[in-house]
């Protein structure tokens, strides 16, 4: 059978509901929409985390997750258990606090939108059933949503869906020719700088990254690394791993210094992370930033307050990476221990009313005008909208483009 005739999710939906109707008394269902949270709160790092969330609790509340095509989620379970299932929405509302959907109740669009709804499916059943019959027509023709998690290392491969999906199997061979490859050619420099007033842009630290991009390219040209979000997780664990060791090995200059790296919080947990921490010395850990994921830090809070714990009394500083302008206001820098804050320009910006602006503008102040990054520069609105609001540290394109300009004169 080819992938193109393989049943839909929704038709596994809705073969399932049928086969429950005889059994049907004390069963719950949550209907969890996705769909209509922003584009930048349903890249495949949230879909990953959520999956999760109710994975956690499906042996207690014996339920079954269906993951659909426009990357909805309906998670069918045992009624007496919804409190277990409450936790878990209330776990996802809060890392979603700063979209429309969950701060107003409205969808992209600005229209009334819930983000869940709920079934006694005992008492509606049919309702329920025509539901999932709905989502089978109009999901009919809807391609499967594309992975985005390549975007954690700063830059994306080119899709190409003749491409070969990636598998255990060839993830294996990824490890193995990973642990052998030099991976010094494809590691990168991105500066975080110092912008202050018209002045040229001053390096604080730089963040290095293994290019996605060019790993697809030299070792995986006939393979899509993001046709399956799990196995792409895998990589970059992999990837972390292969960063540690470069990090300790090498003696190359460009990348010694103040530098930050990028990790996963399982990262700072496992053995690898000892294996290098072993091998740094005292007096560098303190110019060595890791920057770690919101998504990544509130799926789990108890493994990263135990991580930033033993990092920071290590002496490493951490950053939390991924920070909106709209979640900006909730994030307390001080109350989560960490050192900085890396927030991710967004054009939308120069649109804010002023209330928005002055609730960004005094985060900024609760945190320190020197200890928040905008990060994904790519022109100087970015840096003007920054300094309207007190940042005076940035990252991207346009930065380095202004660096070039520098040296060159």
């Amino acid at each position: 059978m080819s992938e193109s005739t393989l049943p839909s999710p929704e038709a596994f939906l809705v073969d399932y509901v049928r086969r429950l109707e005889r059994r049907k008394d004390g069963v719950g269902a949550v209907h969890v929409h996705f769909s209509k949270l922003l584009p930048f709160n349903r890249r495949d790092h949230h879909i990953r985390t959520a999956i999760a969330s109710f994975e956690e609790i499906v042996p207690d509340v014996t339920g079954r997750i269906f993951t659909l095509s426009n990357q909805d989620l309906i998670f069918i379970f045992d009624a007496a258990e919804i409190d277990e299932v409450n936790a878990v929405i209330f776990r996802l509302k809060f890392l979603f606090n700063d979209d429309p959907l969950i701060s107003d109740g409205k969808d992209e669009s600005g229209a009334p939108a819930t983000f869940t709804d709920y079934f006694d499916v005992a008492q509606q059943y049919k309702d329920f059933l025509h539901l999932t019959q709905t989502l089978v027509r109009s999901n009919a023709n809807r391609p499967r949503q594309v992975s985005k998690a390549a975007e954690r290392h700063n830059d994306s491969p080119m899709l190409e869906d003749d491409r070969a999906p990636l598998t255990p199997k060839i993830l294996g061979r990824i490890d193995e020719a990973l642990r052998r490859a030099d991976l010094s050619n494809l590691m990168r420099r991105q500066a975080i700088c110092a912008v202050v007033g018209d002045a040229n842009p001053t390096p604080v630290f730089h963040e290095l990254f293994i290019s996605i991009k060019d790993l697809q390219q030299t070792l995986l040209p006939d393979v899509n690394v993001l046709s399956n979000r799990w196995l792409f997780q895998h990589l970059t664990e992999i990837l972390d791993r292969r960063m540690l060791s470069l990090l300790t090995r090498s003696n190359d200059a460009s990348v010694t210094g103040s530098v930050s790296i990028n990790l996963n919080v399982s990262t700072l947990l496992s053995p690898d992370f000892l294996t290098f921490d072993s091998n740094v010395k005292a007096g560098q850990r303190g110019t060595i930033v890791l920057e770690l994921q919101k998504i990544d830090i509130f799926a789990d809070l108890g493994a990263f307050f135990f991580a930033r714990d033993f990092c920071r009394d290590r002496g490493y500083r951490i950053c939390i990476d991924g920070i909106s302008h709209l979640s900006l206001p909730y994030i307390n820098r001080n109350k989560l221990g960490v050192d900085m804050i890396k927030m991710i320009w967004d054009p939308e910006m120069e649109n804010l009313d002023e209330e928005h602006g002055n609730a960004m503008r005094e985060a900024v102040a609760q945190s320190g005008d020197t200890r928040v990054i905008m990060c994904r520069c790519d022109d100087e609105r970015a840096i003007k909208f920054g300094h309207s609001i007190n940042i005076t540290m940035f990252q991207g394109r346009h930065v380095e483009h202004l660096l070039s300009e520098r040296t060159k004169k």
